[in-house]
């Protein structure tokens, strides 16, 4: 894991330069999970929402204006990212935190979060993504949401190959996973670019 945290670290250096310029045309289907997710938790009068991998923050920001009462936290390994997290975040900075770490159980208490945020983040734990489901569950207050958005897979050998090559799987592992530890409330796969691989939206609630 450490060997694997520090090459995602060398990646993202570089890549947070570009990111938002250039993921948009394929890291579809974030604004409408920050949808699913706000009438998911209407009920609740101020929760706590935490996005692991945040990134550069744009999903904090949607999620800020989505959420005007929340308590928001952004976690990610790599500072490059945190950086441009923080211009992101601007005028919510005062209620949006964020920590530079690997996520696992210990970056939280057990039971204090209501929504645990995963946006393409699942399918580069790899090992790992597991691990992090349980920590999810281990943070998760009872009733607490798990929303993800992430690749599911391809039929093409070749997209796969080059996907893997910058760290994503696409073996439709996740929906199995979720299900298994979550009640699945919604979920829904879809074809992007004429099915060159799909991805799927996942909203799990604790058991």
């Amino acid at each position: 894991m450490r060997r694997l945290g520090t090459s995602l670290e060398a990646y993202y250096a570089w890549h947070a330069r570009i990111y938002d310029a250039t993921r948009w045309s394929f890291l579809f289907g974030r604004e409408r999970l920050v949808r699913l997710a706000a009438q998911a938790l209407a009920d609740r009068k101020r929760p706590r929402i935490i996005e692991v991998g945040c990134g550069t923050g744009r999903n904090l920001k949607a999620l800020a204006r989505a959420f005007p009462t929340a308590d928001i936290e952004g976690i990610d390994l790599c500072q490059s990212m945190l950086c441009r997290a923080r211009r992101a975040v601007g005028q919510q900075a005062a209620r949006v935190r964020l920590c530079q770490a690997a996520y696992d159980p210990s970056c939280l208490p057990g039971t204090s979060v209501d929504c645990l945020v995963f946006s393409y983040a699942l399918s580069m734990f790899n090992p790992g993504y597991e691990a992090a489901l349980d920590a999810a569950r281990f943070h998760l207050r009872p009733g607490g949401l798990v929303a993800v958005v992430d690749f599911h897979e391809t039929p093409h050998s070749w997209f796969r190959a080059w996907m893997g090559a910058n760290h994503v799987r696409m073996d439709a592992q996740l929906a199995p996973a979720l299900g298994d530890r979550f009640t699945l409330v919604h979920a829904c796969v879809r074809p992007a670019y004429g099915g060159l691989w799909r991805y799927g939206y996942w909203l799990g609630r604790m058991r």
